[in-house]
Order: structure tokens, then sequence, then C-alpha cells
């Protein structure tokens, strides 16, 4: 199981929401030494989520992401990406996988042509999800607005071939140390087994790393038990 340590960008800074709420923001130091520091303890790959291009619909982080690429690590960068033209934009700068959020939900149809284009390793489908009742209601525009569909439902948009990457969030965990979702992300694996799923929400140290690893997922983002030092991140690579 891939850990990806996070990296929240907000006003220039690293950030940690509560609950993907902008209101409720501890932040915690500059985005780029952060991602010097993991690529230093050992990370192959790098989870950046750009917060202000999330709410504006465009990525905003442009020149600090160009100074995060430089790192040894990879990065996969999210957050306002909306159209081919910021996919394109984002890997020129050096992304090596672009997380495309609302449109994945909205436009399956233009998201399954930018997947066929640029290939199944390029693009990583994000699904912000909100238990209601047995079905997940997927959360759009930041987490501020739902969607109107389940998430089987949407990922129903991407038949097997058509991606393979995607990240599934529990909105109502993120941030909180609260541990993941595995009942939905044992779901998933059932009904989606061609997937390569990516698990975040809730991580709160060693052992919800190594019970999501039970689960079957491809990855763990990793973020505020990361920065509380609830877990150190050479402890989790070597899980």
């Amino acid at each position: 199981m891939l850990i990806l340590p996070a990296i929240d960008i907000m006003g220039g800074k690293c950030v940690r929401l509560a609950l993907g709420k902008f209101d409720d923001v501890t932040t915690y130091g500059d985005p780029v030494e952060q991602g010097e520091a993991f690529a230093a303890q050992g990370a192959e790959w790098i989870h950046i989520v750009d917060l202000d291009g999330a709410r504006e619909g465009r990525p905003m982080q442009r020149d600090l992401l160009r100074q995060l690429t430089r790192t040894r690590a990879k990065v996969q960068f999210g957050g306002g990406v909306r159209r081919f033209a910021h996919v394109q934009a984002l890997i020129d700068a050096g992304v090596s996988r672009v997380v495309v959020g609302s449109a994945a939900l909205q436009r399956p149809d233009e998201v399954r042509e930018w997947i066929a284009s640029l290939g199944v390793e390029r693009i990583c489908c994000a699904f912000d999800v909100r238990p209601l009742g047995d079905t997940f209601d997927v959360m759009v525009a930041g987490w501020t607005t739902s969607g109107g569909a389940d998430l089987i439902n949407s990922l129903a948009q991407y038949p097997e071939g058509a991606l393979k990457h995607i990240l599934v969030t529990d909105v109502t965990r993120d941030g909180v140390l609260s541990g993941p979702n595995f009942a939905l992300l044992r779901m998933l694996r059932a009904v989606r087994p061609d997937l390569a799923i990516q698990a975040s929400g809730g991580v709160s140290g060693l052992e919800d790393l190594r019970a999501l690893r039970e689960t079957g997922v491809a990855g763990a983002i990793v973020g505020r038990a990361l920065y509380d030092r609830r877990v150190a991140l050479e402890d989790a690579l070597a899980l």
C-alpha cells in the first residue's frame, strides 16, 4: 500500500482543515519546506491539494507547485481542476498525476476523454462522499455542495478500463483523526476490484494504516496524523 503524505495549501501556507471547513484552519508552515522534508524522509509520492483553487474553480498555486515538483517525490495534485487545459498546464509544471473532482462527477464523458488522451496513470478521479443512509452522496465544489448522485452510480460512468485511480474521502472524517471509513472501502473493493483506490480521511495512527492495508486499497493519504506527530512518516512507509 502506497503512503501519500498530504500538503494542503491555502494562502501560500501549509494548512489542515477540520471536516473540510474553510473557517476551521490549522496552519503548519511553508509547503515547499514540508514537501522537501517528506521527500527526504522517503516519500515516493506527495499528495497536494490547492484549497484556494478548489474554491475558485481553477488551480491557484502554480509558483509553489513548480518548486514542489523539484523534490525527489512524484506529485499528485488536485484542487480547482475543471478543464483539460488545467490538466495539461499541471502536467507541464511537473505534476505526475492530476486529481479531478467535481468534473469527474458532473462531466464524466469529458473526463473519460481526458483519460483516454493522457493515459490512466495521469488522472485520478476524486469522489468526496458523505454517508446518507445506506448510500454515499458525492459532494462537489470543495465539499460545499451535494452533487446529487451516489458513489456507486457515479463510478458506473467509468467502466472497467476507462479509469484506474480513484481517491475516496469520507468528508465526515477528514482532518479529525476519527479513523477511516473501513466499511465504505471494503464495499468499494468488492464492487470495483478493477480500481486502484486511495483512501483519504480519518487516519489517526499506524493501526489505522495497518487496517487500511488489510482492506486491499492501493494507497492511503495521510495528513493531520503526520502534522500532529501521531505517526512518523518513516514508520508509515515501513509498514
